[in-house]
């Protein structure tokens, strides 16, 4: 490699916090036209680095070259002069903002000195097009789904020509047609010499798209190794340790129904939808975009409004659209978008904890904190939270260790029917483990689990039934020994019939988001 193929250097950076060392030596370097994959755990230092290349953190000490220069980089004007651009994992845009002012946010094109919108739309318009996402640059931000911000933020970073493109789990979100998409994309800026950082989970992504892997653990660059590394090394590197099995569901004696639902029907978003889930039992949803899944399981919770059928709880209906009924029941959702409706970030890792139990931890108005401290210490140990102390606010945590304290207040609250909306999103694969270890031992402990995942490996890993939407409707239940990602998809494509002979399901459970099965890559 010449010095003139190098785009970017990183020497031996450190970044501290209180109580947290979050980086301690990382080196890294980036060459032109290759996508070079930065991998670790939740936890491991990844989110410090990139918030130090994008100007957000000001390293304790090391050094960043670009161009092999050394610079400093005290904001995001700085680096988008220097010419790197990040899309992070959360999305950054503005929800009552167009698209194409989202996109062009500070950069608007002007005509005679004021803001040129026919020019700036048409650019936003061609933008859109590139990263194949059919939305109108006039829509509202808040009017679009996950899948369709994450392409908007794609189309927003490559606004920008930069040179260094950083995308932090880009494909999180994203149905499998958007990613072969993304990765077209990619490919065509490595083509054109972009370097490409790619932060990624998907272990399968690596091979199909990276040049180089360098992997951090603890906050140290621990080693850089071809894409083609097999997955098991790649693990190891990333945890110190081997994981013999990814998807450890124990299977066993299932009880008596605990949720069951019937003709539940929203006008225009599902219809006649009937299922049940089992004391002791997983069972996984599937669907393609927009078949309803995350609309039917928040108004089982209560969240969303429908227009008819019914909700059961042990045999006890619930009231219609009421999340205190449902939360009284012992039904818990743990939702797709974990920052904005599961947690409260400006909280506590203790407080947020003790969301769902502070209601009956009181008495004559009195919280009995002493009873939710211990508590909460006693749950964030179980989980293996990765904290300086139960103060912490929960925002400046790793998003596998939000994600453990969302699912660790409904673990607070004896819940007896857990929903579960993308449970392991942007979640790397030794907490994936984890997680997968307490579905375990909620179900061994007579819990009921619904679970929607448009990780279809991980449907079909974990899962003792397989519901497919499509629809808006249920297109087929199926066992776990018959569910394979074939079958899955045969019936997430399929034309559900449009009535009660549809669904010739007994045992069924439903439910949808904004992402796609993925069928792998």
């Amino acid at each position: 490699m010449s010095d003139s193929d190098e785009l970017l250097r990183i020497e031996g950076i450190r970044k501290s916090f209180p109580g947290v060392v979050a980086l301690d030596g990382v080196d890294f370097d980036l060459r032109r036209g290759e996508v070079h994959v930065l991998l670790g755990e939740n936890g491991a230092g990844k989110s410090t680095l990139i918030k130090t290349l994008s100007g957000a953190h000001t390293p304790d000490a090391g050094r960043i070259l670009v161009g092999g220069e050394e610079v400093r980089i005290h904001g995001a004007q700085d680096a988008e002069r220097l010419g790197i651009a990040t899309i992070y994992q959360e999305f950054n845009l503005v929800p009552d903002l167009t698209v194409a002012e989202n996109i062009f946010l500070g950069r608007q094109p002007r005509r005679f000195g004021m803001i040129d919108r026919r020019a700036m739309e048409a650019q936003a318009a061609a933008l859109l097009e590139r990263v194949g996402v059919q939305v109108s640059p006039r829509a509202r931000v808040r009017e679009l789904g996950i899948a369709r911000l994450q392409m908007v933020e794609i189309a927003k970073a490559l606004s920008l020509d930069a040179r260094v493109l950083i995308m932090d789990e880009p494909t999180a979100v994203l149905t499998s047609e958007e990613v072969d998409k993304l990765f077209a994309i990619v490919r065509s800026l490595r083509e054109d010499g972009v370097g490409v950082v790619f932060i990624t989970h998907h272990l399968d992504e690596i091979a199909a798209l990276g040049d180089r892997v360098t992997v951090i653990r603890d906050g140290r660059s621990v080693g850089q190794v071809p894409a083609s590394t097999p997955e098991e090394e790649l693990v190891r590197l990333m945890v110190g340790r081997s994981i013999e099995q990814q998807y450890p569901r124990e299977r066993g004696d299932t009880g008596t129904a605990l949720l069951t639902v019937e003709g539940l029907t929203r006008d225009g978003v599902f219809h006649d939808i009937g299922f049940e889930v089992h004391a002791g039992e997983v069972v996984g949803i599937a669907g393609l975009v927009g078949a309803g899944r995350t609309e039917v399981a928040r108004a089982v919770f209560g969240a969303d409004p429908y227009d008819r059928g019914t909700v059961h709880v042990s045999g006890r209906a619930l009231r219609r659209h009421d999340v205190n009924a449902a939360l009284a029941a012992g039904i818990g959702l743990v939702p797709e978008d974990r920052k904005g409706q599961g947690l409260v970030l400006d909280a506590s890792v203790e407080e947020n904890l003790g969301l769902v139990t502070m209601r009956s931890a009181t008495r004559a108005g009195l919280v009995d904190r002493r009873g939710q401290h211990e508590s909460a210490a006693r749950i964030a140990g179980q989980l293996g939270v990765r904290m300086a102390g139960l103060g912490q606010h929960v925002r400046t945590l790793s998003g596998g260790n939000q994600q453990k304290v969302v699912i660790g207040k409904w673990l607070l609250a004896d819940t007896k029917v857990l929903i579960l909306d993308e449970p392991t999103r942007g979640i790397d694969v030794g907490a994936k483990v984890e997680i997968y270890q307490l579905i375990n031992e909620l179900t061994a402990a007579g819990a009921a689990v619904l679970m929607i995942s448009s990780d279809l490996p991980e449907v079909l890993g974990m899962s003792d039934r397989v519901l497919v939407m499509a629809q808006g409707r249920i297109a087929g239940e199926l066992e776990a020994d018959e569910a394979t990602q074939d079958a899955v998809m045969a019936l997430a494509v399929s034309s559900p019939a449009a009535g009660p002979a549809a669904l010739s399901i007994t045992t069924t459970s439903t439910s949808t988001t904004e992402t796609e099965a993925r069928h792998g890559h």
